[in-house]
């Protein structure tokens, strides 16, 4: 699984500028050692972040190569469109239309060539090197695009009973899936906020969210905007993040109606095709929400 855009760097682990010489990485990581560890407090996962991050930069062979264009060993230039994943079984997938990412994608590039200076070449927009450097907003809009991509891929396992639209307009925001399909209609959002989230009071929290943001709500807001001008009503919003980044699924309450939840990538397709006890779409009545769904969608 590749590191997200949002990722912290090594330099970030340890607490010290791109610019900190030798010794002050040395001392940075003997702080950061006695800090993280568990016996004094801290958590596995910090201990480890800090013993892989002086693992690229302890040494200088390894933050030359970590610093210049090799970095691309240890993080491969994968946030860059590719071309779709050859099939490794004959059972149909969902159907599908839109275009994944791809509302992202142009504003992360728009970005980085003002970011870059207009006029200035890049060879590389997707050079991890670059990515790196790149203000937090810049890095954010790469991260969605990338999340988005991911879940889409996983989406078009669902098989030919599920009907997908991608970068769907809702009003004046988006949604980046619609999925119709037994187990009802469902507004999925990628996200990737490049740290943890939970459920509190009806919303979501994390060190990634700006705070005072409602992003189950704005949701459920775009949700209804394109419910009301397609004619249906959704089932459920699901916002889905990085594995690792949620505790599997949860369920985070029924906002105006309609169910709310929070899901790990991996979790997603089996929520999904699972449903919500209940609820279900089926017969004449799914092929009248799909119509009036492919009458009233616009992308973005």
């Amino acid at each position: 699984m590749p590191d997200s855009p949002l990722s912290a760097s090594p330099y970030d682990v340890l607490g010290v500028p791109p610019t900190a010489s030798q010794d002050e990485l040395r001392r940075a990581f003997r702080r950061q050692m006695r800090v993280t560890h568990p016996d004094a407090g801290g958590s596995t996962a910090a201990f480890d972040a800090v013993q892989r991050a002086w693992s690229l930069i302890g040494d200088p062979q390894s933050r030359a190569r970590y610093d210049g264009s090799a970095a691309a060993d240890e993080q491969p230039q994968v946030w860059a469109p590719s071309a779709p994943r050859a099939r490794q079984d004959t059972r149909a997938s969902a159907r599908s239309s839109g275009h994944p990412g791809g509302w992202y994608r142009q504003r992360y590039l728009d970005e980085v060539r003002a970011w870059i200076g207009l006029g200035d070449p890049i060879p590389d927009p997707y050079d991890p090197a670059l990515v790196r450097r790149a203000p937090w907003e810049v890095r954010s809009l790469l991260a969605a695009a990338v999340a988005e991509e991911e879940t889409a891929r996983r989406l078009g396992t669902l098989g030919i009973g599920f009907t997908l639209w991608h970068d769907v307009a809702a009003g004046d925001g988006k949604i980046d899936h619609v999925v119709l399909g037994p187990t009802g209609l469902w507004a999925v959002q990628s996200a990737d906020w490049g740290a943890p989230v939970t459920a509190r009071r009806g919303d979501l929290v994390g060190d990634g969210i700006e705070p005072g943001a409602r992003p189950v709500r704005e949701t459920v807001l775009d949700a209804r905007k394109l419910g009301r001008s397609a004619h249906v009503r959704f089932t459920a919003a699901l916002i889905v993040v990085p594995d690792g980044h949620a505790d599997g699924v949860e369920d985070i309450g029924e906002m105006r109606g309609v169910v709310t939840l929070l899901a790990e990538r991996s979790r997603a397709v089996d929520l999904l095709r699972r449903g919500i006890p209940g609820v279900a779409i089926g017969g004449t009545d799914l092929f009248e929400v799909r119509s009036r769904l492919q009458a009233a969608i616009r992308f973005i």
